[in-house]
């Protein structure tokens, strides 16, 4: 029995869930959000809480359990505090301003590097400070497409092994390796 996908989903006022056949729509606060389950699953609705339920044991339907109810406790999250990843910029010299809707990175090339934010998406860009490096924050509704943008972002120049410069998320630990001299 999947962990997961047993466990119901509380939903909060304010936030109505409709399922259509193999859609789920959410809708609360902050917005709207739809997700395509598996056919085989259902989802019932009780009062203030979801659980999907699955036919019989098969391996396709034991994995789409958990991840169906994962998607759907993810999309009720988002509409009612939404999601966001930090990332921080490690560097001398290296920067992030925001051009409209758009981020600028200058981390080291020769050239600035533009991300635009997709419709749903904010960013918002904290400038460094002595002590803190500078801080991009990337928040929406949507769980998935907030994380692909974090990584898109920090695809732009991955923390360096050597010398730990390079955007990374916030938290994240960068072991540094030694360099070739350290042998010696």
């Amino acid at each position: 029995m999947s962990r997961i996908g047993v466990k119901p989903i509380t939903v909060p006022s304010g936030v109505t869930v409709t399922v259509e056949h193999a859609e789920v729509k959410v809708k609360g606060p902050k917005g709207e959000l739809t997700q395509h389950i598996a056919r085989e699953l259902s989802v019932k609705q009780d009062e203030g809480a979801l659980s999907v339920e699955r036919p019989n044991n098969q391996r396709r339907n034991r994995a789409q359990h958990g991840l169906a109810r994962s998607l759907i406790s993810n999309m009720v999250e988002g509409v009612t505090n939404g999601h966001s990843k930090k990332l921080e910029i490690h560097g001398v010299g290296y920067r992030a301003a925001l051009k409209g809707k758009s981020l600028v990175l200058n981390v080291g090339y020769s050239h600035p590097v533009t991300i635009e934010a997709p419709e749903g998406i904010t960013i918002a860009v904290e400038a460094a400070t002595k002590v803190a490096p500078a801080t991009v924050t990337v928040s929406g509704i949507d769980k998935a497409l907030v994380g692909q943008i974090a990584a898109d972002i920090r695809k732009v120049r991955k923390p360096d092994p050597y010398k730990g410069k390079g955007v990374r998320y916030q938290g994240e630990v960068v072991r540094l390796r030694p360099g070739k001299r350290a042998g010696i």
